[in-house]
């Protein structure tokens, strides 16, 4: 079998942009691979035209290109060329497409093609209750008619999507993210700063990260001396037309608790382990995910998570067990919420205990590779 991804983002030091959903296909790959599935990973939108090898999987950069005019139109059909011609040399079974702004709109392959919820534009600005542009849906419509069959990464991301795309006649399988957990060890869970908080995603809107400063506020009302670390890049805000989200958090917190926040901005990947083991408390404040990554990376380091409420998130952790969920505009309780894991060690270490151990029953990528081959192989067997 042989398997193939489009998508504008994968975690490599040659691609543009990499973030969750970007890892998420990694790990999937890398996974697929050890099970002795060839896999070959389209990245579009990059700044040269290369073919990288990588853990035996081979990556095409395909180059932004620029057109005099319809150039959504061009650019796609200039990726549907591109794919087409490499999954007719190498044989490739199946191609497996991200849903943001209906990429493979246009585009037509003669192999079955699947769509992986990762996050529309549709469904984000769905959960975060704003306008969207009708030439993104129309795209993403159209792109979700050419495809056979779709992936969901939880139940809920699955359930809206097929409400706001009206999709019938189609099934929605739901297949977990996973992580390899060979790779988030913590040995000595009982060592961390004390008082920290950590959190780590892009600096917009829609992570919450604009209820962070009356929330660490409140915090620190309690607990004078807690920290607050921030690591991900900074973002436009759309409601405002600011062009720093960390901008806008500045000027809401007040002077004394700034003195109190790090900003450490992107920093690379292999780093960003060694900032979750060492907080004492990390927060995923979020109004719009489908899966959350970063979270389950969290509390696969044995951290004790205080997550948005919101839908996904039931799926992955179960309140008051492992871990805590809250929305994110209900200030005093998420307040709250950090501040008793903040004076309770044993409480943090045994939430920390019950989150590694959903990780490993839930989202470990050694068992969830299995569900996605079953998935692909019947994809491709109804469509011979």
């Amino acid at each position: 079998m042989h398997i193939s991804f489009l998508t504008p983002e994968y975690p490599h030091e040659k691609v543009f942009h990499a973030a969750g959903i970007g890892t998420s296909i990694k790990n999937l790959a890398e996974a697929l691979a050890k099970e002795g599935i060839k896999v070959t990973v389209f990245v579009y939108g990059q700044k040269t035209q290369e073919i990288l090898i990588e853990n035996e999987i081979e990556i095409h950069l395909i180059k932004n290109k620029k057109f005099r005019f319809c150039g959504w139109f061009f650019y796609r059909k200039y990726i549907e060329e591109y794919c087409s011609a490499i999954i007719k040399k190498e044989k490739i079974d199946l191609l497996e497409v991200i849903d943001w702004t209906g990429i493979s709109a246009f585009m037509n392959f003669k192999v079955p093609t699947v769509i992986r919820f990762h996050g529309s534009d549709a469904y984000f600005c769905h959960l975060e209750n704003r306008k969207q542009k009708a030439k993104n849906f129309w795209f993403e419509k159209l792109a979700i008619k050419g495809a056979k069959v779709f992936i969901a990464p939880t139940e809920y991301a699955g359930k809206i999507s097929k409400q706001l795309f009206e999709i019938r006649n189609k099934e929605i399988t739901t297949i977990y993210n996973g992580i390899e957990l060979e790779n988030f060890q913590n040995n000595t869970p009982e060592i961390f700063e004390k008082e920290t908080i950590l959190y780590i995603g892009t600096l917009i809107r829609k992570k919450g990260v604009l209820e962070l400063p009356e929330i660490f506020h409140k915090v620190r009302n309690v607990l004078p001396q807690a920290k607050l670390i921030l690591i991900g890049g900074d973002s436009y805000d759309i409601k405002t037309n600011s062009n720093s989200t960390w901008e806008l958090m500045q000027n809401q917190f007040t002077t004394d608790d700034l003195k109190n926040v790090s900003y450490l901005g992107k920093i690379p990947y292999h780093e960003i382990q060694n900032h979750i083991r060492n907080a004492n408390v990390c927060v995923f404040p979020s109004f719009a995910e489908t899966f959350g990554m970063v979270t389950i990376e969290a509390m696969a380091l044995q951290k004790a998570v205080v997550n948005s409420d919101i839908g996904w998130s039931k799926e992955l952790i179960i309140d008051q067990e492992s871990g805590f969920l809250v929305h994110p505009e209900n200030h005093d309780l998420y307040a709250e919420r950090i501040i008793e894991l903040l004076q309770n060690d044993s409480l943090c270490l045994q939430i920390g205990k019950h989150a590694r151990t959903t990780v490993e029953e839930n989202f470990d990528i050694n068992k969830i590779v299995k569900r996605n081959i079953e998935f692909y192989q019947k994809t491709i067997n109804q469509n011979k």
